[in-house]
C-alpha cells in the first residue's frame, strides 16, 4: 500500500472515529440531563435527538470531510470550518439557551456545544501532529501522570462553572449551603468570574491530594519497592503512606473554604479511618493500571535497544560492503590506464558516479529504484571494459511504477557476486543475463550467469552480507533463491513492498 492510500486510509479512520466521540457525547449529554430532570427514556431520547438535530451541520461537515475538503482551496475549507465549529455552534451557546425549549433542561445545548469544539480540536491537533512528525513528539509522549494532571484541572474548571452557574438558583443555593447542579451559564460565570478561579484552585487542591497518593504508588511504591523487594512489603508501604499522610492531608482539605460551602464535604476530623480508608483505595485501584504502564514502558526500552541494535549491525555490514566495491572498481580504472583505451575519459566519469554512488547515496535508508538501476548500468559498463573476452551480457529492466524504494545497494550485490564467480574465470564464452520487474506491490530482480566449477576457497562475504540485511531490512517481506542449473548460477531476490 502506498504512502498517498495509507494517508487516507488514516483520515476516513479519524473521521469515523470522531463521528463515534461526537455520538458518545451526545449519549453522556442526554443521560445526565435526563438524571437531572429525573426523568425517564423518553426525555433521554428528546434530549439526544435535539442535540444531534441542532449539531446536523456538524455531522455532515465531518463525514464528508474527505469527498471534497482536500481538494478545494485552502480560504474555503477555513471559511466552512469556521462557520460550522465556531458560528454555527456558538449560535447554539447563546441563541439556544435564551429560547429555553419546554421541558428540556437549561446548559445541556451549550454543553453539547463546547464538547463539540473541544473533541473537533484534539482531532484537529492530532492530525496535524501525525503528518508533521517530530512536532507532536510531546502529544505522543504524554505521560500517565501528565494525562492524570490535564484531567483533574478540567475537572475541576468543569465544578467550578457549574458551581457558579448554580449560585443564582435558590434551589441548588439555600442558606449558604451550595448544592452543585449540572448548570452552565456563560452570563453567570462573567458575574462570579473571581469565585469561578476561586472554586477551581479549590478543586485542583483536592484532587491534587488524591493525585498525590497516586504518584507516589507509581513513582516509588510500584517502581521500586514492589519491583525489587516483593509484593508483601509493597503492601506494608502501601499501609505506612497512607498513615503518614492520610491526617495532614484531611486537615488540609477541611482547611478549604469551598468545604464549609458544599456543607462539609470531608469528615470535621482529620484521624477517621474513612480518609485512610480512601487513600489506600487509591493505590491499590490505580495498582494493576500503573503495573501495566511500567510493563509497557520496559518493552518499549527493550524494542528500542533491538533496533538500535539492528541498526548498529546493519551499519557494520555497510561497512564491510562498500570497500569490497571499491577496491574492484580501483581494480578497473587501473586496466584502463595500461590498456590507454579512448574510452578512459568516459570510464573515470562512470567511477566518479559509481563512488559518489557508494560513498554518499549508499549512506541512505532508501534510494528510488532508478539510482540503484544507474549506478548498475554504471558498474556493468566498467566490468565490461576489464573483461578479457567479450560475453553476453544482458540487462532487461520494467519499471511500472516510479519512485519506488529500496535500500541502496542491495541489488549491486548480486551483480558484484556474477561478475566475481562466474564471467571473470571463464575461459570460454560467458553469459550474464539480468531482468528487473518493479510495480507497486513488488520487486523482483533476477542474475543468471555462467560459471565452471564450484569455488575451492572460503565463500565471500557478498552473499552472507545480503542474506542479513535483508533479514534487517526487510523481515518476512523479501525472498533470495540461490541455486545452479546446468553450469548456470541462477539468484533471484523479491523484495515485497505491500
Amino acid at each position: 500500500m502506498n504512502t498517498k492510500k495509507r494517508h487516507e486510509n488514516v483520515l476516513a479512520g479519524m473521521r469515523g472515529l470522531e463521528l463515534w466521540l461526537l455520538a458518545g457525547w451526545f449519549a453522556w449529554i442526554a443521560a445526565i440531563y435526563t438524571l437531572a430532570a429525573d426523568s425517564g427514556w423518553a426525555m433521554y431520547g428528546k434530549i439526544y435527538g435535539l442535540v444531534v438535530v441542532c449539531q446536523l451541520p456538524v455531522w455532515l461537515y465531518v463525514a464528508l470531510r474527505g469527498r471534497w475538503t482536500e481538494s478545494a482551496a485552502l480560504w474555503w475549507r477555513v471559511s466552512a470550518w469556521g462557520l460550522v465549529f465556531i458560528v454555527w455552534l456558538w449560535l447554539q451557546v447563546f441563541g439556544m439557551e435564551s429560547l429555553r425549549v419546554p421541558d428540556i433542561p437549561g446548559g445541556c445545548f451549550a454543553t453539547a456545544a463546547m464538547g463539540t469544539m473541544v473533541i473537533e480540536v484534539a482531532v484537529q491537533l492530532q492530525g496535524y501532529f501525525r503528518k508533521s512528525g517530530g512536532a507532536g513528539g510531546w502529544w505522543r509522549r504524554i505521560s500517565l501522570e501528565r494525562a492524570v494532571l490535564f484531567t483533574i484541572v478540567l475537572i475541576a474548571l468543569t465544578l467550578a462553572a457549574m458551581a457558579v452557574s448554580s449560585m443564582d438558583d435558590p434551589q441548588y443555593n439555600r442558606q449558604g449551603f451550595l448544592l452543585i447542579g449540572f448548570e452552565f451559564s456563560l452570563p453567570a460565570l462573567f458575574r462570579h468570574w473571581w469565585s469561578f478561579w476561586s472554586f477551581a484552585l479549590q478543586f485542583c487542591v483536592m484532587y491534587a491530594c488524591g493525585y498525590l497518593f497516586f504518584y507516589i504508588n507509581s513513582r516509588v511504591l510500584v517502581a521500586k519497592v514492589l519491583k525489587r523487594y516483593g509484593i508483601v512489603l509493597y503492601a506494608g508501604g502501601v499501609l505506612a503512606t497512607a498513615a503518614l499522610l492520610y491526617p495532614v492531608i484531611a486537615q488540609l482539605l477541611l482547611w478549604l473554604p469551598v468545604n464549609r460551602l458544599l456543607g462539609g464535604v470531608f469528615p470535621s476530623n482529620p484521624f477517621v479511618m474513612e480518609n485512610a480508608f480512601a487513600a489506600i483505595m487509591i493505590m491499590l485501584i490505580s495498582l494493576p493500571l500503573v503495573v501495566s504502564i511500567q510493563w509497557g514502558r520496559q518493552n518499549s526500552q527493550i524494542a528500542a535497544l533491538e533496533k538500535e541494535k539492528a541498526q548498529a549491525e546493519l551499519d557494520l555490514l555497510k561497512q564491510q560492503l562498500n570497500p569490497h566495491f571499491f577496491f574492484n572498481t580501483l581494480n578497473n580504472l587501473y586496466a584502463l590506464s595500461l590498456t590507454q583505451s579512448d574510452r578512459t575519459p568516459e570510464s573515470i566519469l562512470q567511477l566518479s558516479e559509481l563512488m559518489r554512488y557508494v560513498i554518499y547515496r549508499g549512506k541512505e535508508t532508501a534510494v528510488e529504484v532508478e539510482e540503484e538501476v544507474r549506478y548498475l548500468e554504471n558498474y556493468i559498463a566498467l566490468e565490461e571494459i576489464r573483461l578479457k573476452r567479450r560475453a553476453d551480457i544482458r540487462f532487461e529492466r520494467d519499471i511500472r511504477v516510479q519512485g519506488r524504494q529500496v535500500s541502496p545497494l542491495l541489488l549491486a550485490v548480486l551483480v558484484e557476486n556474477a561478475f566475481k564467480h562466474g564471467v571473470e574465470p571463464s575461459a570460454e564464452a560467458a553469459h550474464l543475463h539480468i531482468s528487473l520487474y518493479c510495480d507497486e506491490a513488488q520487486l523482483r530482480f533476477r542474475c543468471e550467469n555462467s560459471f565452471v566449477s564450484e569455488s575451492e576457497g572460503p565463500p565471500g562475504i557478498g552473499l552472507t552480507n545480503l542474506r542479513r540485511r535483508l533479514g534487517l531490512l526487510y523481515p518476512g517481506r523479501h525472498s533470495l533463491e540461490t541455486g545452479t542449473k546446468n553450469h548456470t548460477f541462477i539468484a533471484e531476490l523479491i523484495i515485497d513492498f505491500s
